[in-house]
């Protein structure tokens, strides 16, 4: 059985990767940089550890086959700290944007998608087996993207809003991640994960007002007054 060590662990998506790994019974390790306020399940082996301190991850790593990579720290600290995770672990399982599709949302020059492409650079040269989640926009987004504009009122003035996207509930991204780490079979795999159905983000705002029954109303307005955020993490 693989053991296995989740960096990003607390994080919308690594949280879910680690409650289901645990309930799975595998071996799994969380690194965080407070265990104290990581509230992750007893039976987790919490650690202490810092992606822009690479020494701090040998511990970290310590035997470990696989690791679940969210990259949450400065782009400086890539290369430190992934030459650390490859002398220790065999695989990486790194989730990522999806950057060789063409949807506009992810073909924008940003810096988010520099880090990730050099990331999957140093992985793809760094000598162990990797595998690429390559998921789009993420569900739990919505909070972040209207949840404000919601609780204040019933207009939700938003850019692009008939871009069609189909999030991802982020416990079926997890659900994903879990089999690729579990799992032998998917090295050099880049899994596109999306969800069920695409809708603009205009139907998205009214299956909201749906939910929380209430009649939302929405506006778009330009680019350059507001830019949708592509954060996923």
């Amino acid at each position: 059985m693989n053991r296995i060590l989740v960096i990003g662990g607390t994080g919308n998506v690594g949280r879910q990767v680690v409650c289901q790994l645990a309930a799975t019974g595998a071996r799994c390790r969380a690194m965080v940089r407070n265990p104290d306020a990581a509230g992750l399940p007893p039976e987790v082996e919490v650690v202490r550890g810092d992606l822009t301190v690479p020494e701090t991850l040998d511990r970290c790593l310590q035997d470990i086959d696989v690791v679940f990579l969210v990259w949450v720290a400065p782009p400086a600290a890539a290369a430190g700290a992934l030459e650390r995770i490859a002398r220790h672990a065999r695989r990486i399982v790194f989730l990522t944007a999806p950057l060789k599709t063409p949807h506009p949302f992810f073909q924008q020059p940003n810096p988010s998608r520099e880090v990730a492409e050099r990331i999957e650079r140093l992985i793809e040269t760094s000598g162990v087996e990797w595998a690429f989640l390559r998921a789009g926009m993420f569900a739990g987004n919505a909070r972040h993207f209207w949840g404000r504009q919601i609780r204040a009122g019933d207009v939700v003035r938003w850019p692009y809003l008939n871009a069609p996207t189909a999030p991802t509930d982020e416990r079926d991204l997890a659900a994903v991640a879990v089999r690729v780490l579990c799992e032998d079979g998917h090295a050099g795999a880049e899994y596109i994960l999306t969800g069920p159905q695409s809708l603009t983000q205009a139907e998205q705002v009214h299956t909201i007002g749906r939910a929380i029954g209430r009649s939302l109303r929405v506006e778009e307005i330009s680019q350059t007054r507001r830019g949708p955020s592509c954060s996923r993490s």
